[in-house]
């Protein structure tokens, strides 16, 4: 069967999800299902791993930590769909997400990344989804300060270069009477002639017209801390240093400067301040650390890439099984330093996913393998696959030129013949050369529409059809010249 992992809206777009408790296995592959044609076997492992955490937290606080997740691994060729399943799972879990590539860790003691520094990166990605749901609820409040501000910088101060209090009974009483210099004018007077200005002013903000006013805003700034700082090394990712500098930062005073912005900069300057001083950073950190411990997701791909065949010749990459088992104590269960405190990371869910065309999964250590007790594997795509992907999913590829299209005021359309010959060429091209699934759409669909999305402005706003003879006509030379073909497609 087939998937299309190539094809992933923004969060912004994302629709609203059902809540999990609602959600039976079933349900979930249908999720799933709407982005995602086909590979079912890993639909249902993961649907199941998925809502064995909703089961978990109804259980009895004493069994219950003695409930560990069922790891899994994926095994297929890439292009089919792993990585967007991986993805798509912890998006309708609203679960902390991360993908890695295993092949980037190294041994310790060696140059380059530590493993637990995917736990890491992780709770930093926690720390950033709390924060923007957060930051969501009190947004309305924090845009309404801001206006305020705002209105405290447009508006010239009174004559005397004071800032108008709020007022007190007897100033409210408070009138002048005509002596010497003639008649003052009453204080009840100034402050509703500042309202009425405020009001207006405040209208104009709202309408958008003083974007381009200059105003003068305070920022406050963070010393440089790169380069007084001497790395670590010693195998060491950098993450250390960057926690140091994190906790230096916070310790040394800030540091004020005046700038005069435009009034949409000041806006936004002032928008993350409001924020700032409404988000209590400690609920925040508290959350994400407890989301990470008991739904975090990491993706490891690329697994088959430490793997090593025990039984040949050893290889230049001495540290491959070192990976391994530096790999092992944080899939089983272990205890991380972040710069946010201390993670848990037994009940974390570790997805892995290889192609393993050289190596098996059974050359990982047995240790690293009783980690992974479910193994599902994901079937290579054919010409048929293409076609559905081409059209079924919510977010299928011609849908997405469609729109790009309709941006010009322009329409695309696709006949049927025209699909199944973009499927068939994909096909075709994957068989003679390197077998990069559903990712051959991309590069044939851009191929194909290139001189259309170039030449779109000047066109008009016709109606573009391509059918099975346009796509023939302007792939042939490219899908029947080798030399080309290496380069293009």
């Amino acid at each position: 069967m087939a998937t299309n992992e190539t094809e992933t809206p923004t969060d912004g777009a994302a629709e609203p999800q059902p809540w999990l408790d609602e959600l039976t296995p079933r349900g979930i592959v249908a999720e799933l299902d709407k982005y995602i044609v086909g590979q079912g076997e890993a639909k249902k492992a993961v649907a199941i791993a998925l809502r064995n955490r909703w089961r978990r937290q109804r259980v009895d606080d004493e069994l219950r930590e003695e409930i560990v997740p069922n790891n899994i691994i994926m095994i297929g060729p890439t292009g089919v769909g792993k990585t967007e399943i991986a993805r798509r799972l912890a998006r309708l879990a609203g679960a902390p997400f991360i993908k890695v590539e295993a092949s980037k860790f190294t041994e310790v003691g060696y140059v380059g990344r530590d493993v637990e520094s995917m736990v890491r990166d992780l709770v930093d990605v926690a720390i950033n989804m709390v924060r923007t749901d957060r930051e969501d609820d009190v947004q309305e409040l924090a845009e309404q300060r801001v206006e305020e501000r705002l209105l405290d910088l447009l508006i010239p101060p009174l004559p005397d270069g004071g800032t108008p209090a709020e007022p007190s009974e007897t100033e409210k009483a408070r009138v002048f009477v005509a002596g010497p210099g003639g008649v003052k004018a009453e204080d009840e007077q100034v402050r509703e002639r500042r309202e009425r200005t405020r009001d207006k002013f405040r209208q104009l903000l709202q309408d958008q017209k003083l974007e381009d006013r200059q105003v003068e805003v305070e920022v406050s700034q963070s010393l440089p801390l790169e380069n007084m700082l001497i790395p670590m090394g010693g195998g060491m990712d950098g993450g250390m240093d960057n926690n140091l500098m994190d906790m230096l930062q916070d310790v040394l005073p800030k540091k004020t400067k005046r700038r005069t912005v435009t009034v949409a900069e000041a806006r936004r300057i002032l928008l993350q301040d409001e924020l700032d001083k409404l988000v209590n950073m400690d609920e925040v950190i508290n959350e994400a650390l407890d989301r990470v411990e008991e739904m975090g997701i990491i993706f490891l791909d690329e697994i088959d890439k430490i793997a090593t065949d025990r039984g040949g010749a050893p290889g230049p990459d001495v540290s491959r099984e070192g990976v391994q088992r530096d790999l092992l104590p944080v899939v089983e269960g272990s205890t991380v330093q972040t710069k946010y405190g201390m993670v848990r990371t037994d009940h974390i869910l570790f997805i892995a996913a290889g192609a393993f065309h050289v190596s098996k999964p059974s050359d990982l250590i047995p240790e690293l393998q009783g980690r992974f007790p479910i193994r599902v594997e994901l079937k290579p795509l054919t010409e048929a696959d293409f076609i559905r992907i081409l059209q079924e999913p919510k977010n299928a590829l011609l849908t997405q030129y469609r729109a790009l299209v309709a941006a010009e005021g322009a329409s695309l359309e696709f006949t049927d013949e025209g699909v199944r010959e973009i499927a068939r060429i994909a096909a075709q091209v994957n068989d003679r050369m390197e077998n990069i699934g559903a990712r051959r759409l991309h590069t044939v669909l851009t191929t194909l529409l290139e001189d259309i999305l170039f030449e779109l402005p000047e066109r008009g706003k016709d109606s573009i059809h391509i059918d099975g003879d346009t796509v023939r006509g302007r792939l042939k030379a490219i899908v029947e010249d080798e030399d080309l073909r290496k380069y293009i497609l």
